[in-house]
């Protein structure tokens, strides 16, 4: 078992049970960290009662990522009361039905065509999903502990096309690339900055868009070793949140049971 006595985590994007997020702040307070989490005013009551069903105190702020102010009340208030910050996740992202050209469930709107993304739309789902991380990097590099781990969620649709993601694949590809370039950033802090890109996972979020269900049918057959869920995500999380990874940075970890390697989809014959 990784020992994380002593350390502190703060963990930005749990929505409900089913987030990665949440499995990540499962295993962190199960490896011995105090781990502060941010929600967002719809998200509140629900992770609230959440964190109170598994008996895990701690820190609880709502942010809204846009909002650098709050970023700052937020780890401000972490470092106050605890200390130094050891562990960030940011495991933020938000594309709506025209930035991500799908018809949602329950849309009287038909998919729209990756020609007519919105602009403003795509600027706001950028705003949450990628810059955020590095507005939050900006807020939290005075607050950070030597040999401090930041850790983003990724998806393989920024490398390669996913139609029913589209937009979405942009953020994704802008993230990996300001995480990246962060990793370079902190160098002279020996802070690292990874990502992990996590196969399709049955969240709440992937669970309204069209096709996923299908995409998992797919990724069961085809990847080697099959689905995987929140929790192995939230397992290679633990090795970035730990001493093993002390040694990594700017690196871009599958998690997906190996579906990123394989060039053709495999039927059941």
């Amino acid at each position: 078992m990784i020992n994380n006595q002593n350390k502190i985590a703060v963990v930005f994007g749990v929505r409900n049970e089913s987030s990665i997020a949440f499995q990540v702040v499962l295993k962190l307070h199960a490896s011995g960290c105090r781990v502060a989490i941010s929600y967002t005013a719809e998200t509140k009551e629900e992770v609230l009662t959440l964190l109170d069903a598994h008996q895990i105190d701690g820190i609880h702020h709502q942010v809204d990522v846009r909002n650098e102010l709050e970023i700052k009340s937020f780890l401000n208030q972490v470092y106050e009361q605890w200390g130094a910050i050891d562990y960030i996740l940011h495991g933020v992202a938000y594309g709506n039905q025209l930035v991500m050209c799908n018809s949602f469930p329950g849309s009287a709107e038909p998919a729209s065509r990756y020609m007519d993304i919105p602009f403003e739309d795509l600027v706001d789902s950028f705003n949450i999903s990628a810059y955020s991380l590095l507005r939050i990097c900006r807020v939290a590099e005075p607050l950070l502990a030597k040999q401090a781990s930041i850790l983003t969620l990724t998806y393989n649709a920024s490398q390669r096309v996913f139609p029913n993601y589209a937009g979405m694949a942009i953020n994704k590809a802008a993230l990996e690339n300001i995480m990246q370039y962060l990793a370079h950033h902190f160098r002279s802090a020996e802070v690292r900055v990874n990502a992990v890109s996590a196969g399709l996972v049955m969240t709440t979020s992937a669970g309204g868009v069209n096709g996923v269900r299908k995409l998992r049918k797919i990724g069961k057959i085809t990847a080697p070793l099959g689905n995987v869920s929140a929790a192995d995500v939230a397992d290679t999380a633990l090795y970035y949140f730990s001493d093993l990874s002390k040694k990594v940075t700017g690196n871009i970890h599958f998690t997906d049971g190996g579906f990123n390697i394989m060039g053709v989809a495999i039927d059941e014959a």
